[in-house]
């Protein structure tokens, strides 16, 4: 799940590791791919390694430092938090940005505002 994989992410680049593997689901990778898309991540893939599903994600670095410095999580799994789209706001002045699970799948907090839909808070990232 997503509060396995950002510590995962910020570790593996706290290691200076180019990428490695964490058990696939698939809320994760459409977590990697957004994060992929936002400049956090090089690449997230699907590999099938034996009879087990494993997510490769690749690092991305600038100036040798981890694009992704830090996350919080909102929704854990002993509460979940939930928004409506006009409670979203901007997450450390615009420099991160938030992850909602919504009914039209998981999309940043920015797209939720425009769609005009709210969901589950997941997490923010910066």
């Amino acid at each position: 799940m997503y509060y396995d994989l950002l510590p995962r992410i910020k570790n593996a680049g706290a290691a200076r590791k180019e990428s490695f593997m964490a058990p696939y689901s698939n809320l994760d990778l459409a977590i990697a791919q957004i994060l992929v898309a936002a400049g956090y991540l090089k690449s997230a893939e699907k590999r099938i390694i034996g009879k087990k599903n494993f997510l490769e994600v690749s690092l991305k670095y600038y100036k040798k430092k981890p694009a992704m410095t830090d996350f919080r999580l909102v929704s854990k799994p002993s509460r979940h938090i939930y928004s409506t789209y006009r409670e979203l706001r901007p997450v450390r002045q615009n420099y991160g940005f938030s992850v909602i699970s919504t009914p039209k799948g998981i999309m940043t907090g920015k797209d939720a505002k425009k769609q005009k839909v709210g969901g589950e808070y997941l997490f923010e990232i910066w």
